[in-house]
């Protein structure tokens, strides 16, 4: 398993928080998905063997958010 801290902007509230975890997490190899809005960071744990760090930081932008 993978354990990354991805900085991301433009998350603000609430929906913004399930945009991210529902979409990150709907990804095959997903096995945790936690977004601080007030750090500005989406800590994901994965198996990478099954899904990409590029994959995930496409599927976070595809939300309209920023990855850094």
């Amino acid at each position: 398993m993978e354990k990354v801290t991805l900085n991301v902007q433009g998350m603000s509230c609430g929906h913004c928080v399930k945009a991210v975890e529902g979409s990150v997490g709907a990804l095959k190899g997903i096995s945790s998905v936690k977004v601080d809005l007030k750090g500005a960071k989406v800590e994901v744990e994965f198996n990478d063997k099954e899904v990409s760090l590029n994959q995930i930081k496409e599927t976070i932008e595809d939300q309209g958010y920023d990855v850094k």
